[in-house]
């Protein structure tokens, strides 16, 4: 096996072990190997170990492997902010988007979206940490945010999205993923049923499935480091 197969068996390990002692069923957590970074050869070497889910976070890097990769089946997530520029980019080339935080780009990748093309699945990034170096729309602000998007067509929202606070205090990790599941519950009450919890990376998995995380985001854990900006997988 290779060094990225091994490192997805060990990943899937885990999610499998976490999951049987919170007494929840591993299938209905979904692993989203993040990919950004890696050069398409990587995310080959992945999906022939069985991954087929990635996340990128840049649009135009995104989409090179996009194109570099189209010979195979893989189901593409954009996990990163959006630019009002590079909507349209996003719109037609990525199944999953996690990371709508105003209108105006919900909006945007409503109207980029082909006809032709099946809904694109989104979510709504929550600042959960209040940190005002993350993305994100406050937990005050969600519930209009949400209602706007389930009017546009073109888009299905499905969830939620989180990027914590950094720690390794696994009480907090699970404290403010607990936020985001509140959050989500009272969206149902409102009328607003959703089925996805994006949270839970490489460092904080196991505390994000504690509290229900239905999709992990994990790239380190699988690919290992990244390389700095300027030594690109280019």
């Amino acid at each position: 096996m290779t060094t990225i197969a091994l490192a997805l068996q060990a990943v899937k390990e885990r999610i499998q072990a976490c999951a049987k002692a919170a007494g929840r069923t591993p299938h209905e957590i979904q692993l989203v190997a993040v990919s950004k970074g890696f050069a398409p050869c990587k995310i080959e070497e992945a999906y022939r170990a069985g991954q087929t889910s990635f996340g990128e976070n840049r649009a135009q890097e995104g989409l090179e492997k996009i194109h570099a990769l189209k010979h195979l089946s893989l189901d593409w997530h954009f996990i990163g902010p959006i630019q009002s520029n590079k909507t349209r980019l996003v719109a037609e080339h990525f199944s999953w988007v996690h990371t709508i935080e105003r209108s105006k780009i919900a909006e945007r990748l409503s109207l980029a979206r082909s006809n032709g093309q099946a809904p694109l699945q989104v979510c709504i990034q929550v600042n959960i940490s209040g940190e005002g170096s993350k993305s994100g729309v406050s937990p005050g602000d969600l519930l209009p945010l949400a209602k706007f998007v389930q009017t546009l067509p073109r888009l299905r929202l499905r969830g939620l999205m989180a990027i914590p606070q950094l720690t390794a205090d696994f009480d907090l990790q699970r404290r403010q993923f607990r936020q985001l599941r509140e959050l989500k519950a009272a969206l149902a009450v409102e009328g607003i049923s959703l089925d996805t919890l994006s949270m839970g990376m490489s460092h904080d998995l196991e505390s994000a499935i504690w509290e229900g995380a239905t999709m992990l985001r994990v790239g380190t854990a699988i690919f290992g480091d990244r390389k700095s900006t300027k030594d690109s997988w280019q």
